[in-house]
């Protein structure tokens, strides 16, 4: 099954799609390793690998999907992308569709902040007008050549306008095409329940420790009706943490022995990028010459 008919019927099943943000390619095919079914490669992610710069809209389009061309070549299961803005009007906007689709996402969605955008919990957000991202939706859903690539709409609206004008938005991007919506920032488990409950179409979750929503678990959220949960940060996060404690310590002792059980042992590691699949394969080639 190509990777957006998985991605969709992923999607519509029963129980909800647990989707891990990942850092970079090496942490896509650990997910993958670890069973996940489906991996983002988002902003937040992004914008800390690529420049240790905080997710304010400094990424071009073409960082941005050439960071998830590399992913999805890293790995067999299907990748959403972050589409941010859509980079401008609705002429750019088919652009972005199309350099992700070329790229090899299984799906990408795209928001109704204005630009340059910033993280979802961060202030100070602004947002267009429901018209232009109703045309930005429509845009979108006309560029794909393969009906199934998922296009998501996000809304920010809650934070600038509140719940009602976000949930009006949400069904105004569905009805525009979009295949989901992500009404971001719910600042309770009410609101929550609304966006579930009042939007159409299958709804996304972000989960972000720290942020303006309440953490539940996917459990949780499947009962509230979620179809799809992200986790943005939990990658990102743990690579922060694990890599200064790794230096603290290699500055205090010097010994990059001293410290075994935070690291992961050389041929283990290189099982992991598939060190052995490739010796075989280069094999492989050599044998038809003999």
């Amino acid at each position: 099954m190509k990777p957006t008919a998985r991605l969709r019927t992923l999607i519509a099943d029963d129980s909800i799609l647990i989707i891990p943000v990942v850092h970079d390619p090496l942490c896509a095919r650990i997910a993958e390793r670890a069973g996940f079914s489906a991996i983002f490669s988002a902003g937040y992610a992004n914008s800390a690998a690529l420049l240790g710069r905080p997710d304010v809209g400094l990424l071009t389009l073409s960082e941005m999907v050439d960071c998830a061309s590399r992913i999805v070549d890293a790995t067999t299961i299907p990748v959403f992308a972050d589409g941010d803005t859509g980079y401008g009007n609705t002429t750019n906007v088919a652009r972005t569709v199309s350099l992700y689709e070329k790229a090899g996402v299984a799906g990408v969605f795209i928001e109704d902040q204005v630009s340059p955008k910033r993280c979802g919990h961060m202030e100070g957000k602004a947002i267009i007008s429901p018209e232009e991202m109703v045309a930005k939706v429509r845009a979108a859903v006309d560029a794909r050549k393969d009906p199934d690539l998922v296009i998501m709409a996000r809304t920010d609206a809650i934070a600038v306008n509140g719940i009602e004008d976000a949930i009006h938005r949400a069904n105004l991007y569905y009805e525009a095409g979009a295949d989901m919506t992500f009404v971001e920032a719910p600042t309770s488990v009410e609101q929550m329940r609304r966006i579930c409950h009042e939007v159409k179409g299958p709804a996304f979750a972000n989960m972000l420790p720290g942020g303006k929503t309440p953490v539940l678990s996917a459990a949780e959220l499947e009962a509230i009706g979620y179809a799809v949960v992200a986790d943005p940060v939990s990658c990102t996060y743990a690579i922060a943490r694990a890599v200064s404690t790794v230096f603290s310590e290699l500055k205090r002792t010097g010994d990059p022995s001293s410290y075994p059980d935070l690291l992961m042992g050389f041929d283990e590691f290189n099982s992991l990028v598939g060190l052995q699949e490739i010796r075989d394969r280069e094999q492989s080639y050599l044998g038809r010459c003999l």
